[in-house]
């Protein structure tokens, strides 16, 4: 049964829409990770996905009379591009049910290329169960994303390219899974061909249902999925897909939100292309076995399977790189609420970039800071807490808490009754190492710091916004220090939003 995939994947109608993707180096991953590690580029498909495979191949072996009647499928997005592109290459009607978390870049893409888009459910499960019911009331033909052996084969036929592009030792190829249907065409070819290549799937935390299914022996139901990585949101893996992966799957790697975005970062950096959350899931996979396994120099393989990612996610995907890379340390550091401590706090922190900071005077005694700091690796954010306790204060390390990093990290602030006669000023500054300990040390201890905050996003020049309780008989000091700052800055104490929300 299982052999009969190859002939499937050796003939397979693939080669109208797709084209043979690169299998690309990575020679910066590679470097960090120890090992030889492989981009096959899927996302540089017309579709930016491998989705038109499986798709074009399952259509183009309908027949005239199906074809005729047009079809309909259910999808998070790629699978249908893959669908409206295959119908408009055969001429056919093509009918799409997407859910309403489907991201906009994705419905637009299918509505360019002619096909019609209803959207429905909160999920690829919910989209699915509509698009059935369509299916009836049009008799239409149904395009399933994954569980159909056509659809697996059209997918296998990047296993039959990665066999031919590398025929050098293969220690693992890392594939993404949602349904399936990717891993199953892959596994069932190349495992057939080379058994000793570990096939190794990836899933989020929250979209795990292959590897809760594997684990169990039977096809587990998910009761909710995560969101973010939109590709892989699926509910139950496909009957089909299942028991392929039963045969070929040697393992199944789970990843983080964050760990995907780090993924993501690394790709841009090596490719100067930005993978969708799943499309980067098989690079975060591979960095997360490497990790575990602590293995060195084997060749690797990572599917970048998907590159249709809505820009204003990247705001996002910016923000969580830094803590998945491990590159970012965030902590609640207390510290006493007195002349000097700002100053001897930055002396703690030394020459180390800060990324955040965040306070408001809150209490008499003890001042509370959010915190974040670069870091070249986990084990800094211990020393960074060390270092701090040996200088007398509290730090709490927050890297790994998903409250902090989502909300908390946004509401340091508020009114505060310590805050009276409080003056308010925007400055922006060169970003560079050093610029903001600089301008902490050159706050004279008589001003009081009631409000601070600080994120750096990544441009040329760093933004803060500091409350100071200045005496009177010192405002003309002041405005030198301003001015030798050379900081450009902004009165903001009149701002109608600060005397609203924070006054």
């Amino acid at each position: 049964m299982h052999t009969d995939y190859l002939k499937r994947i050796l003939n397979a109608k693939v080669y109208d829409v797709a084209q043979e993707t690169p299998l690309e180096p990575a020679p910066i991953l590679s470097a960090r990770l120890d090992n030889h590690l492989l981009l096959k580029r899927e996302d540089l498909q017309s579709v930016f996905s491998f989705k038109l495979r499986g798709a074009y191949n399952k259509m183009a072996h309908l027949s005239a009379a199906e074809l005729a009647r047009g079809v309909i499928a259910a999808s998070a997005g790629n699978h249908a591009q893959g669908v409206a592109l295959a119908a408009q290459r055969l001429g056919c009607r093509a009918v799409i049910v997407m859910p309403v978390t489907t991201p906009a870049v994705k419905i637009d893409a299918v509505r360019a290329r002619g096909a019609e888009v209803v959207i429905s459910g909160d999920s690829y499960s919910e989209a699915h169960t509509y698009a059935l019911e369509l299916q009836e009331q049009h008799g239409l033909t149904f395009v399933h994303p994954f569980d159909d052996p056509d659809v697996i084969a059209g997918q296998g036929t990047i296993g039959m390219e990665i066999l031919r592009q590398h025929q050098g030792p293969i220690d693992a190829i890392f594939v993404a899974i949602g349904g399936g249907g990717l891993i199953a065409g892959i596994g069932a070819y190349v495992k057939q061909l080379r058994p000793e290549v570990r096939i190794i799937g990836v899933q989020t935390t929250d979209s795990d249902a292959m590897a809760r299914s594997l684990k169990a022996g039977r096809r587990i139901e998910l009761r909710e999925v995560g969101l973010f990585s939109d590709g892989t949101a699926v509910k139950k893996v496909g009957a089909e897909t299942f028991r392929l992966a039963r045969a070929f799957v040697d393992d199944v790697i789970l990843v983080d939100t964050d760990a995907t975005c780090a993924a993501i970062k690394d790709v841009f950096e090596e490719t100067r292309a930005i993978l969708e959350p799943a499309g980067a899931l098989a690079i975060a996979g591979a960095k997360a076995w490497v990790a575990r396994e602590g293995i060195h120099g084997a060749t690797l393989i990572a599917v970048a399977c998907g590159a249709n990612m809505n820009f204003d996610r990247l705001r996002f995907v910016s923000e969580r790189a830094e803590i998945g890379e491990q590159r970012e340390a965030v902590f609640a550091v207390t510290i006493p609420e007195e002349r000097g401590s700002f100053r001897r706090f930055c002396e703690a922190i030394g020459p180390r970039n800060v990324t955040e900071f965040n306070y408001r005077i809150a209490g008499a005694r003890e001042a509370h800071l959010f915190v974040g700091m670069q870091i070249p690796n986990r084990e800094a954010a211990h020393v960074i807490a060390a270092d701090l306790a040996a200088a007398g204060f509290t730090a709490i390390d927050l890297t790994d808490d998903e409250l902090a990093k989502v909300h908390l990290r946004h509401l340091v602030g508020g009114r505060s009754p310590l805050a009276k006669g409080e003056l308010l000023y925007r400055f922006e500054f060169p970003e560079r190492p050093g610029a903001l300990m600089k301008f902490l040390s050159s706050m004279h201890p008589n001003w009081n710091i009631t409000l601070f905050h600080y994120r750096n996003h990544g441009a040329d020049y760093g933004r803060i916004l500091v409350g100071l309780q200045v005496p009177r008989a010192e405002r003309a000091e002041f405005a030198a220090v301003l001015n030798s700052l050379d900081y450009r800055h902004r009165d903001e104490t009149q701002h109608p939003a600060y005397r609203l929300f924070l006054s």
